[in-house]
């Protein structure tokens, strides 16, 4: 609470006059003083004079000092300074003290030893960088007046129970700090059991929360649940949305019946790909949903500037939408390469699109002079769809085994890897070395 700091013991009588006289004074500044009637007030115009002066100095209006007039019962010298004092040393500038104040003027009644020093401990305990304490409290200064014992507590203790990683919530603090402010029973808790009840398994969750905290702010019922039914009335399948949202966790919290329906028609009318096609797309891609329209036009005007007809294109896109974000250059050079060097049908192109996603200099062609030095022929899936290893194996064994597909999302988490993959079979031994749900998340997730 406010200090009395003018030290003149006064007579009931004389202290009200006085406060009139400051309350007078004040109002012909500007303050509104309804709120100030239950707070002691300084019996002198130059001690208020000096605390204006100081708020002024700091950045402060008297709109500023109308949204919390309470300030005016602080200190200059045994509040103000040491409060702003100690902000500035864990990393607040000064010339931001002004708005930090502005956002949150209650920490100037806050005892720097008994609240702002223990929450800023709790902030390094979690390992929130010490650079970043003035970027994470300017973000969200209301950390500082939490209790330790509260809701910042049980919401890190429930994300790690989930599966995220300790030494993730210092970063995680930091990108969303407001994760801290948030209740695990109301908030945190039904979102994570929402995805997991959809699909996505708890370590997937727990590991997409630790690189994007900020889906944690994305409100259940008015935004996640609508755009999961939105996704599927638009004829995404259920049993693929946990390998839309693992892939792109930013789509819970879009406008996403606005921006479905603006690129459904776009691919309709533009790349003559049909609804259906679209979920495909949306399936195998989903940031395609946020993708500028000039930007996917650049590889398809390429395509057709090549010869290949716009039927061809919207297989070649539906079988794989990545080609819409490649580099108009870099397919430039690889569709060279491929018509002057390796002379192929523009059919397998079609078949084979992927082809426009690999290097030239790191994959396509050092591959392919390996393969004319062994006189091989193969199709291009089957020399460019493997890790280096694999490739060099095949180059190796005395048969070509078939082309393969890629590992195969299903609800609950499995990853099923297709039966002709070099004979490897994942079974329940391999279960208990290395879990299911990591293998899947490092094979088929690029947060």
């Amino acid at each position: 609470m406010p200090t009395v700091t003018w030290g003149v013991i006064q007579g009931k009588k004389e202290k009200l006059v006085n406060r009139v006289k400051v309350c007078d004074h004040l109002k012909t500044l500007g303050v509104i003083t309804d709120e100030l009637e239950t707070i002691e007030l300084p019996s002198t115009l130059e001690v208020i004079s000096e605390r204006l002066e100081f708020l002024h100095k700091l950045g402060l209006t008297i709109d500023d000092v109308n949204e919390y007039p309470l300030m005016l019962g602080c200190s200059v010298r045994k509040n103000l300074i040491p409060v702003l004092a100690y902000l500035e040393k864990i990393g607040i500038s000064r010339s931001k003290l002004g708005e930090f104040v502005k956002n949150y003027p209650q920490v100037l009644h806050a005892s720097v030893v008994v609240e702002l020093a223990p929450v800023v401990k709790f902030l390094r305990g979690l390992d929130v960088e010490k650079q970043d304490l003035g970027y994470v409290l300017m973000k969200y200064p209301e950390l500082l007046g939490f209790k330790l014992e509260g809701t910042m507590s049980t919401s890190v203790a429930y994300l790690v129970s989930i599966g995220v990683s300790p030494r993730d919530i210092g970063p995680m603090v930091t990108q969303y700090p407001y994760l801290l402010g948030m209740r695990v029973g109301t908030m945190i808790k039904p979102l994570v059991d929402y995805l997991i009840s959809i699909g996505l398994p708890k370590k997937i969750v727990a590991r997409m929360l630790e690189k994007r905290a900020y889906v944690i702010g994305y409100s259940l019922e008015e935004t996640v649940k609508p755009n999961v039914e939105c996704l599927i009335s638009f004829g995404v399948r259920r049993e693929m949305l946990p390998l839309v949202i693992a892939q792109y966790p930013q789509i819970l919290g879009l406008p996403v019946k606005a921006k479905m329906s603006t690129q459904q028609y776009f691919f309709s009318l533009k790349l003559k790909v049909d609804p259906e096609g679209f979920a495909r797309v949306v399936e195998k891609m989903p940031q395609v949903v946020s993708l500028k329209q000039n930007v996917i036009m650049k590889p398809v005007e390429f395509l057709l500037g090549r010869g290949f007809r716009v039927e061809d294109v919207a297989r070649m896109v539906v079988r794989c939408p990545q080609i819409l974000c490649s580099r108009v250059e870099l397919m430039k050079n690889g569709y060279y390469f491929y018509k002057t060097e390796m002379g192929r049908p523009m059919k397998e192109l079609v078949e084979y699109p992927e082809y426009f996603t690999y290097g030239l200099e790191s994959r396509i062609k050092p591959r392919y002079q390996k393969l004319q030095g062994k006189g091989i022929r193969s199709s291009l899936n089957w020399f460019l769809n493997c890790s280096d290893q694999r490739f060099e194996e095949r180059l190796e064994g005395n048969f070509i085994d078939v082309d393969s597909e890629g590992p195969v999302f299903e609800m609950g988490g499995k990853l099923d890897m297709p039966g002709g993959v070099g004979g490897e079979v994942v079974s329940d031994e391999d279960d208990d070395e290395s879990d299911d749900d990591e293998v899947l998340y490092r094979r088929t997730l690029t947060l």
